[in-house]
């Protein structure tokens, strides 16, 4: 069985840091696309970074880049989002997601953001930045 589990949300002050990790536990492939997605409510999700495991390049999208880094650590299963300078606006529920079929050009690339079409997902974890 497939799981996601993150952790590391939590309230934090505008110009503060967090740290996501996403431990994934049941897949067997070698490259999986892992991306963090995140979502207000009512608004559509938004794909903010993506990697491939085992690649070294990665994605993050305009509104988070400079500020937010994907990361992965292979020995332990776990991805991560490293977040600084946060901003109200980036206040969201964060979900760690995977998909096997996707491609590393097109993880890598931006193109597994543009629909969110993932076979996996975790729950999600808040993150709630004050001003």
């Amino acid at each position: 069985q497939v799981q996601l589990m993150e952790s590391g949300g939590g309230p934090v002050q505008a110009g503060g840091s967090l740290r996501l990790s996403c431990v994934i536990s049941g897949l067997r492939v070698r490259r999986v696309c892992v991306a963090w997605v995140r979502q207000l409510p009512g608004k559509e999700r938004e794909g903010v970074a993506a990697l491939s495991t085992g690649g070294r390049d990665t994605y993050h999208s305009d509104s988070v880049k400079g500020r937010f880094t994907i990361s992965q650590d292979n020995a332990k299963n776990t991805v991560y989002l490293e977040m600084n300078d946060l901003k109200p606006e980036d206040s969201a529920t964060y979900y760690c997601a995977a998909d096997t079929t996707m491609d590393y050009s097109y993880c890598t690339g931006g193109w597994a953001l543009v629909g969110n079409q993932f076979e996996y997902w975790g729950q999600g974890i808040l993150v709630t930045v004050s001003s």
